[in-house]
């Protein structure tokens, strides 16, 4: 067994979502990447990406949606419905990926997927597998 305790989870930030390292292959798990994400308010999520594979994302805090920012030029009905504590999303393998929230507090959302998987930015070109899946 290994133990990944919350206060020795390696934790990364990008503008405005901090990652909190759980299970990864550096840290004892084979097949399966899960982390803590905390989603800012207000924050705006840019471009989408995209996951060549599923990816499971847990609210346990706050509340998110799957879509272009409010203010955005995009269709708004594009965007999945709102989601709060207890709901979980699916995201398939290659949809477009943008997680907005919508509320007034920080998002806590558990994500797992299985490990070894590669991220693209909207414009195809290659991101990789982020340090907190590795």
């Amino acid at each position: 067994m290994h133990t990944i305790r919350a206060a020795e989870a390696p934790h990364f930030e990008l503008p405005g979502v901090g990652f909190a390292g759980l299970a990864a292959p550096s840290r004892g798990s084979v097949g399966l990447c899960t982390w803590l994400l905390t989603v800012e308010p207000g924050r705006d999520p840019g471009e989408p990406h995209t996951i060549d594979q599923d990816e499971v994302f847990m609210v346990v805090s706050g509340t998110i949606r799957f879509g272009p920012a409010a203010d955005s030029q995009v269709d708004p009905d594009v965007a999945s419905g709102e989601l709060g504590p207890g709901d979980a999303a699916v995201i398939p393998a290659g949809e477009p990926i943008q997680i907005v929230n919508t509320g007034t507090e920080p998002a806590k959302v558990y994500v797992a997927i299985r490990s070894g998987f590669v991220a693209k930015a909207a414009d195809g070109s290659l991101i990789g597998t982020p340090p907190w899946a590795r």
